[in-house]
């Protein structure tokens, strides 16, 4: 007797490509929906075993959305491996120079810290402009929801009678 649900097997999956469009996206809801994709969690056959996920190229890297004083007080560190080499760099310098790796370390973040981690984490191309070397891959485009849309406001999480309530009861 077998169960309902087939496995699927490694030579089943088919990985598609998708394109993502970076401007005015906050980072990290942007890399939770695209780490997701990489990890093939949107397809109804996921297994955690085995790497299911499509190739996801996000263009426009340096028009990402850091919110808050992110920009100015969120660190990067990296180590050189040798004995006092902590390299540290603040997320307003990244962006600068390497707005890629913004978009790389938050995705990488968001993976599984293994070797299908590691492959999943291949599938990910991130490029400065809004041209990308993939388009022999017939990528198809990915609509994610602007930044706008995504934070809710405190009017919008508890309606306007609350906010006004609020309000009203501060002593001074």
């Amino acid at each position: 007797m077998s169960s309902g649900t087939p496995a699927v097997r490694a030579n089943e999956v088919r990985h598609e490509w998708f394109v993502v469009d970076a401007a005015g996206h906050i980072l990290g809801r942007l890399a939770s929906k695209v780490a997701r994709i990489l990890s093939g969690k949107h397809r109804p056959k996921y297994v955690p075993y085995l790497d299911t996920g499509d190739f996801v190229v996000v263009t426009n890297a340096e028009k990402v959305v850091l919110t808050g004083r992110k920009a100015e007080e969120k660190i990067y560190r990296r180590h050189s491996g040798y004995p006092g080499g902590l390299r540290s760099t603040v997320a307003k310098d990244m962006a600068a120079k390497y707005p890629e790796r913004l978009v790389e370390e938050a995705v990488r973040g968001m993976l599984p810290k293994t070797k299908l981690g590691r492959k999943q984490f291949k599938k990910l191309k991130v490029y400065r402009g809004a041209k990308h070397p993939h388009e022999a891959q017939q990528p198809k485009t990915l609509a994610l929801a602007p930044a706008s849309d995504e934070s809710p406001t405190r009017q919008s999480r508890h309606g306007a009678g609350a906010a006004a309530a609020m309000t009203m009861n501060h002593p001074g």
